[in-house]
């Protein structure tokens, strides 16, 4: 008895240590069960509150498209025309999401169909090598599709993204520009176009490179090429942040949603003509006030030289009066002591010849007045032909300067070509014997180690 008192003492501690351990491991099972079994209900409630605000969504968005194709796509509609294309965009974007998730739901079943079969096969274990690498094989396959879904998907969003950004930033833009109509002034714009003079009409008299100009603006729509200034403005705002370099036409064409990319290269050419236009007409403007100018003062200076040559004239001539009316005053005494003398036919003869004196020095002062003033115009005209054809002949020296002035740089642009193009095939064929005497070198090592070898 005491034997087995001994034995069941010795045995008892082992037995109710065992013991604690199921219960430790029962308890342990509980608590991982009531975990998961917690995980599992807080992701069915989150589950649950994704597919309420999913079908919440999805009523918000057949509302919106209700009243969108009750308002816009209305056959009652006086824009019915003009929206007929968005409808078409509309039908070809929705066309596309539906094609794209029944591309999605393919996808997805494919992968369900996987996993399936993967929990089939857990289903009846077999401790089996081939059992083990059929398994390992049927989950690398779901892994792999798992993880080419995601980043299809990845790239798919990262483009939605993308092409969301473009789209607000066109939105942004579209809507600063109908801020802008509705705050300008409707007397603005309804402007009645007022009647356009031909250039040839107006520029008759100015240089030609004002005609071209004018021409030019004719042509292509104004001094805005033909678009609203609000394109216009926002086109030179992101040109000139640019300093006109090819990196501005990504951002101009998110700032002009209403223009493609030819057309925004083509308001660039004609915006570079314009400049080029505008500057060549401001100098000519210049050339030709200072022509006017020169032309101005010339005429101002003959006009003082042909005022002076009159006062003198009229100096002379009152001078001349003045000696004839005392010559008559003398004559007339002289009459008056010889009609004492002589009988009063003699008196009337002198007083004819007097007459006669006077009437041919009037004339003689007319005709001597009359060639001064044609004199005076002749030489007034053969003065400015001459500085006209002065003139003319320096126009022609000037333009044959500058003729071959552009001649010698084109010669030292194509020189400078060249020399670049020398100099680059050299270096290149410096750069070649470099590398062959490298390769060259490369194998003297070679031969060098192998021999030590």
């Amino acid at each position: 008895m005491a034997s087995l008192a001994t034995g069941t003492s010795l045995t008892d501690p082992a037995e109710s240590a065992k013991q604690n351990e199921n219960n430790y491991s029962n308890v342990g099972g509980e608590r991982d069960f009531h975990i998961q079994n917690w995980k599992t209900k807080a992701d069915q409630a989150k589950k649950a509150e994704y597919f309420r605000n999913l079908e919440k969504c999805r009523a918000q968005i057949a509302n919106l498209e209700k009243d969108k194709n009750g308002n816009l796509y209305s056959k009652k509609n006086d824009f019915r025309a003009e929206y007929s294309s968005l409808e078409e965009f509309e039908q070809k974007l929705a066309d596309s999401r539906k094609a794209e998730k029944i591309k999605t739901e393919r996808e997805l079943s494919k992968i369900h169909n996987q996993v399936r079969k993967l929990q089939q096969q857990l289903k009846d274990v077999k401790p089996t090598p081939e059992f083990v690498s059929k398994l390992r094989e049927m989950m690398e396959e779901v892994d792999n599709a798992i993880c080419t879904f995601k980043d299809n998907q990845r790239v798919r969003y990262e483009e939605l993204m993308k092409e969301e950004k473009t789209t607000s930033n066109e939105l942004n833009v579209l809507e600063k520009k109908i801020e802008v109509i509705s705050n300008s002034a409707p007397e603005n714009s309804f402007k009645a176009p007022c009647g356009k003079t031909p250039v040839e009409k107006i520029t008759t008299h100015l240089p030609e490179e004002v005609v071209t100009f004018e021409r030019f603006l004719q042509k292509t729509g104004g001094r805005l090429g033909g678009w609203d200034d609000f394109d216009h403005q926002s086109f030179l705002k992101v040109w000139t942040k640019h300093k006109g370099k090819p990196s501005y036409l990504e951002e101009a064409l998110s700032y002009l949603p209403s223009r493609t990319k030819d057309d925004v290269q083509q308001h660039e050419a004609w915006y570079q003509e314009f400049l080029f236009l505008d500057e060549r007409k401001k100098e000519a403007i210049q050339e030709w006030k200072a022509k006017k100018q020169l032309e101005k003062e010339e005429i101002s200076k003959l006009q003082v030289k042909a005022k002076e040559i009159l006062e003198i004239n009229f100096k002379e001539m009152e001078a001349q009066k003045h000696k004839l009316e005392e010559q008559r005053r003398k004559k007339q005494q002289e009459l008056e002591s010889w009609r004492k003398q002589k009988e009063i036919d003699a008196a009337a003869q002198i007083q004819a010849r007097l007459r006669e004196e006077e009437e041919q020095q009037r004339k003689q002062r007319k005709e001597r007045e009359r060639q001064f003033h044609v004199k005076l115009v002749v030489e007034t005209h053969a003065r400015l032909r001459k500085e006209k054809d002065d003139l003319l002949r320096l126009e022609k020296e000037m333009q044959e300067e500058i003729e071959r002035e552009e001649k010698r740089k084109m010669a030292v642009y194509e020189i400078c070509r060249f020399q670049d193009r020398d100099q680059r095939k050299l270096e290149e064929k410096a750069q070649d014997k470099r590398a062959k005497e490298e390769v060259e070198a490369e194998k003297e090592r070679r031969l060098i180690k192998l021999k030590e070898k």
